[in-house]
């Protein structure tokens, strides 16, 4: 039996692909349109000034990670314990219903930010079972060997699908403002199917189970344990938190560059074309030699970026910088994802997962409410820029702090269940 040279090349992954695709498309769409009509609602119905209206927004993304940092032990736990296909599915489910109650409150004119706020944090809910479940899927639909080239893939169809998925529902919202929803239901119906039909997926475990609570703090150990992993984590949660140019982007749009709900979605969409050029660059040929020097380099260019794109008032200048923002921070991703996948066993890597879940929505969300507080004090422009300031100062001090980073040479694997590959893994050293 000749051996897949593409993670395109099994059925399954195939499936995965087009599965993480649709639901991307689907629930950024849905994403990007709740801050949007909270920030008007904030505005039009509540007769909120900017500054007030960018608080809204800051609590929001408040409203989002509470849900996370409270479920993620339990994510992690699930996405171990349970075949992780019927968890995507379940949290899959919850988002659409979430789809269906905007989709119908937008058409009868009966949107409210209490409203807005308990679906964002019912999305938030689901989002962190979500996470962690579809991430430990792909290592165990492909070889370790294939695995950065699946993950590049994978992120491929995240980036395209956070291109397209805002910019269509924004265009659909300016047409009929309830239709994106609408669609978000329908895909992730989609989505759903499409993750049933792979083979079940569950995590090995060797010896009796282990007691879910034990399960919890083991996860948490391990990383702090390894502090390779808890500095790739680390430094996505402190860098992006400071950094995220995002959550003003609905006040941009509305009012500092004046484009409305189309330009809201192509400015989303921008930092994944960036992002989704880069991937299929990695794709065709991953990095393998100074990865961890590279990775903090991507981050610096990222805060760079967001700089760049506070001051700009030209909107084709903004789309270039973002689209920039988006590039380097795939650079980023890529290496620590890949780090991460390949130094954790794949007994822990749902919890490793939801941890690194955690960090990532921690960095988002929470980045909402650091850029929504520091927006009611010094607006929009200086929130963005003080985010991106920031991020340039964190990874100087990781960089410090986490020597591990700058000496990570290559993804080499420091475990490998003897089950997840017929052959021992051969790594590349860099060239002396």
């Amino acid at each position: 039996m000749i051996e897949p040279t593409s993670p395109l090349q099994i059925a399954d992954y195939r499936r995965f692909w087009l599965a993480r695709f649709l639901a991307v498309f689907s629930t950024l769409s849905m994403v990007v349109l709740i801050g949007y009509q909270t920030y008007d609602v904030a505005r039009a119905d509540y007769g909120m000034d900017r500054s007030q209206a960018a608080f809204m927004l800051g609590l929001l993304g408040a409203a989002q990670f509470v849900p996370l940092m409270l479920l993620t032990p339990l994510a992690g736990v699930a996405a171990d314990r349970f075949d992780r296909r019927v968890v995507v599915l379940c949290a899959n489910g919850i988002d659409a219903v979430i789809a269906l109650a905007l989709a119908f409150a937008t058409w009868r004119g009966g949107l409210t930010l209490p409203l807005l706020f308990s679906l964002a944090a019912l999305h938030g809910s689901a989002r962190v079972f979500n996470g962690p479940a579809l991430s430990a899927i792909a290592p165990n639909l492909v070889s370790p060997q294939l695995l950065p080239k699946a993950i590049a893939l994978s992120s491929i169809a995240w980036q395209v699908g956070t291109v397209i998925g805002p910019a269509v529902g924004g265009f659909l919202f300016a047409w009929m403002p309830s239709s994106p929803y609408f669609l978000t239901a329908a895909l992730l119906l989609v989505s759903g199917l499409l993750i049933n039909s792979i083979r079940p997926v569950r995590a090995r475990h060797e010896g009796p189970p282990v007691h879910p609570l034990k399960q919890m703090v083991e996860g948490f150990q391990f990383v702090r344990r390894e502090r390779f992993l808890l500095g790739c984590i680390t430094l996505d949660l402190f860098a992006v938190l400071l950094g995220g140019a995002t959550a003003m982007l609905p006040v941009y749009a509305r009012d500092i560059l004046a484009v409305g709900p189309e330009g809201l979605g192509i400015m989303r969409g921008a930092p994944a074309v960036g992002a989704a050029l880069v991937a299929a660059l990695l794709s065709w040929r991953p990095l393998e030699n100074n990865v961890g020097v590279k990775m903090l380099w991507a981050v610096v260019a990222f805060g760079v970026a967001t700089v760049v794109f506070a001051v700009s008032r030209d909107f084709l200048l903004s789309l270039f910088t973002l689209a920039c923002l988006g590039a380097a921070d795939m650079i980023s991703v890529f290496v620590r994802n890949s780090l991460v996948q390949l130094n954790t066993p794949d007994n822990k890597r749902g919890r490793v997962s939801s941890i690194s879940g955690l960090a990532i929505s921690a960095s988002n969300e929470l980045g909402e409410l650091e850029s929504g507080l520091v927006a009611g004090l010094i607006g929009a422009t200086g929130a963005v820029v003080f985010g991106g300031v920031g991020a340039i100062v964190v990874t100087a001090i990781w960089a410090w702090i986490f020597p591990e980073l700058r000496h990570a040479k290559t993804f080499a694997p420091t475990f490998l269940h003897e089950n997840d590959s017929q052959t021992a893994i051969t790594v590349k050293e860099p060239a002396s």
